[in-house]
């Protein structure tokens, strides 16, 4: 963690809505992270994006229970995405939720009724793709969230950018695709972010998803800091 630059961070995604980590994970743990897809007990469901409309490929939410690298993960990142979250809030009029520790907010959600595991781990073979959306699972929503590849983009597999459609204020949307470095994470808005105007602070609408795998298979994973209705 403490290889990022989270000031650099933060400006980045300021301008972008999205901004690269340094990495996270070495290969080998990318590869174990990978592997425990092959563990249907670690997860609470597993969803085929065709049968559901929302691209091609699989994805798998894991229980509470989670693996402690990914749990190591999610408990390392919140502290230092939490700043820009709460001056993020600031500058769009919001309120500020989030407290400090967060099995705090946690329980918050839980309260809530947003009491399942959003915590995922996508995998997409050749042809597959993911339809640009929100991860907004009820009232309660943390703005940012991470996603980490845990293969080598280029060599494992090619296509597979990560995509961003961002609505621009009384202009024509904006679009950004991104490659994944293995190990590596991408910090990117939950739904939108703080955009300057003439009068002021406006939020830009952001969705995302992946763009069609050309070969290969891609896994990530993706780190989510609300629990799901």
């Amino acid at each position: 963690m403490d290889s990022t630059n989270w000031s650099a961070l933060a400006a980045e995604l300021d301008v972008h809505g999205s901004a690269p980590t340094a990495a996270l994970l070495t290969p080998a743990e990318c590869r174990e992270v990978a592997a425990l897809y092959e563990k249907p007990e670690l997860f609470r469901t597993t969803v085929d994006m065709a049968r559901h409309r929302f691209g091609s490929g699989e994805y798998r939410y894991f229980t509470h229970d989670l693996p402690a690298p990914v749990a190591a993960l999610r408990a390392a990142l919140y502290p230092r995405l939490l700043p820009i979250a709460r001056d993020w809030a600031a500058r769009l009029g919001r309120p500020s939720p989030w407290p400090d520790d967060l099995d705090d907010w946690l329980a918050r959600c839980h309260a809530a009724g947003q009491d399942r595991s959003a915590q995922i781990l996508l995998r997409y073979g050749e042809g597959d793709w993911n339809a640009l959306h929100r991860d907004v699972f009820g009232e309660l929503v943390f703005p940012l969230q991470v996603v980490i590849g845990l293969d080598e983009y280029g060599t494992d597999y090619t296509g597979g950018e990560f995509l961003m459609v961002e609505q621009r204020p009384r202009a024509q949307s904006r679009g950004t695709a991104t490659p994944l470095p293995q190990g590596h994470g991408l910090v990117f808005t939950t739904r939108d972010r703080p955009v300057r105007t003439r009068r002021g602070w406006s939020s830009g609408p952001v969705r995302h998803g992946v763009s069609t795998v050309r070969s290969g298979r891609r896994h990530a994973l993706g780190l989510v800091f609300h629990d799901a209705t």
